[in-house]
């Protein structure tokens, strides 16, 4: 689930279904006045919203870090650092941030989150020097794992299971999609004219927004009693991050190296440790009841691997555009468009599919169609023209995934307790995280030292391709019922 908002009509069709079918009951804490009237569609864009401003972080950085590395005089170590001091404490405290939103409230969380997010982004841009710009990373990193899961809880309590959440979940993908469509040119445009520092800004006003119409429009959700699982929270925290590091570092050093291969044992051994603390647990962090389910498990496996079949779209295409072809930067960014504004399209359109198709035949479509469009790009050559060459199989890539993502989202956050809500969420976005990182390992590993770029490359798109078929594996292993 992803996404920026504007005015956008399909979250105008989701109110109305969303109060046909009922919203889950909201608690008032001590002292507040009695619940305002719902407003779905209103809360539906601050959730989307916050989503978009995460999703656009990533771009946002990695084509600000040229300028970054100039200006800043960054070795190729404190450049990684830029990037992984965000994901290793992002990935690292999901699981704490959707249990922090069980026990203290998601609005609150989540607002707290988005703060935290937005003051950091609009700081970084000032960073003097190369620490305080890494440090800056790390608290949005802390702001990301409050307020992604703690939204993804808040529009599961907002919307009953059924249609009105399947709507709002396409919603929330289509805005995302359009989101990263308008920050690919921006981002590229403002590159072109400007400092990198006006770059990093971006969202720093979408992020400002959400602050305005949160706590206008959102509601508080029950607290569940309970206290904080310090053990697991700390084990979850350094698995996670160990993993994340691990595959961090593979994506541009040997398996064998020990700063990947001990970060990476280091992360199943305290996850495992983590898993058998959670199951003693009287209050864990994770219910591990959670993965009980086989359709819920299946769809946390399409969500590991789905990132993996998109991700060389935009990691190699903008390198062939610019150096093969000799693109400028704005121009590279305007020829990936049609991926995310495809995905919007399709997104708008994917509760009918739904319903003709089912989810698994949906999920197992969408794979089918990123696999197509990684084994196009494979026979990608130099000299190759873009309209016949290219744009087919970034369209099947943006169908692609709308088809593929909205279903396991909508098979992992149903038939849940309202306790579940928060732990269910921070799964789902920490296999999200995991499954970015590992593509981007084995793509990179993979295409590595293969002679010619476009070897390389054709490479990397063989092995999306396989992710998109693990992904279908898991799709057409979901029974009937479940789906």
């Amino acid at each position: 689930m992803s996404s920026s908002v504007s005015a956008n009509p399909a979250a105008g069709d989701a109110a109305p279904s969303a109060q046909a079918a009922g919203l889950a009951q909201v608690a008032k804490a001590p002292g507040e006045r009695q619940a305002r009237r719902p407003r779905p569609g209103l809360a539906l864009a601050v959730i989307a919203g916050c989503n978009a401003m995460i999703q656009l972080d990533d771009p946002i950085v990695n084509i600000a870090l040229p300028g970054m590395r100039a200006d800043l005089g960054l070795s190729t170590v404190a450049a990684s650092w830029v990037l992984s001091a965000y994901l290793l404490v992002f990935g690292g405290l999901l699981l704490l941030g959707g249990r922090a939103g069980d026990l203290v409230g998601r609005r609150r969380v989540f607002l707290v989150g988005v703060a935290l997010f937005t003051a950091a982004a609009g700081l970084r841009a000032l960073a003097p020097t190369t620490e305080i710009l890494v440090a800056l990373r790390a608290v949005q990193g802390v702001g990301a794992a409050l307020a992604a899961p703690s939204g993804l809880a808040l529009l599961l309590s907002m919307f009953a299971e059924g249609t009105a959440r399947k709507k709002a979940i396409a919603v929330c993908t289509a805005v995302g999609a359009c989101s990263t469509a308008g920050g690919l040119l921006l981002a590229g445009a403002l590159t072109s004219i400007s400092s990198w520092r006006w770059v990093l800004l971006l969202n720093v006003p979408l992020g400002l927004a959400i602050l305005l119409l949160g706590p206008r429009v959102l509601d508080e959700t029950a607290r569940n009693r309970g206290r904080f699982d310090v053990a697991g929270a700390l084990l979850s925290a350094a698995g996670a991050a160990g993993l994340v590091y691990g595959l961090s570092r593979a994506a541009d050093h040997a398996w064998s190296d020990p700063t990947v291969a001990g970060p990476l044992a280091g992360g199943v051994a305290l996850m495992a440790v983590f898993v058998a603390v959670e199951s003693r647990a009287s209050q864990p962090i994770v219910m591990l009841r959670l993965f009980a389910d086989r359709g819920r498990v299946l769809a946390y496996l399409a969500t590991l691997a789905i990132p993996g079949s998109l991700i060389g779209a935009y990691f190699f295409l903008s390198q062939f555009f610019q150096q093969q072809s000799g693109w400028s930067a704005l121009a590279a960014a305007g020829a990936l468009l049609p991926v995310p504004v495809t995905m919007a399209v399709t997104a708008t359109f994917a509760v009918r599919f739904e319903r003709r198709l089912g989810p698994k035949r949906m999920m197992a479509l969408g794979a089918t169609a990123l696999a197509a469009g990684n084994v196009w790009l494979s026979q990608l050559d130099a000299g190759d023209a873009y309209a016949p060459h290219v744009l087919p199989a970034l369209l099947l890539l943006g169908t692609g995934m709308a088809l593929s993502v909205i279903p396991p989202t909508v098979l992992a956050t149903s038939g849940l307790r309202s306790d579940e809500a928060g732990a269910a969420a921070s799964v789902l976005n920490a296999v999200q995280t995991m499954g970015g990182s590992l593509g981007i390992a084995l793509l990179v590993t993979a295409s590595a030292d293969r002679g010619s770029f476009t070897d390389s490359m054709s490479v990397g798109f063989t092995t999306g391709a396989a992710f998109a078929a693990a992904a279908l594996v898991a799709a057409v292993s979901i029974r009937s019922k479940s789906a």
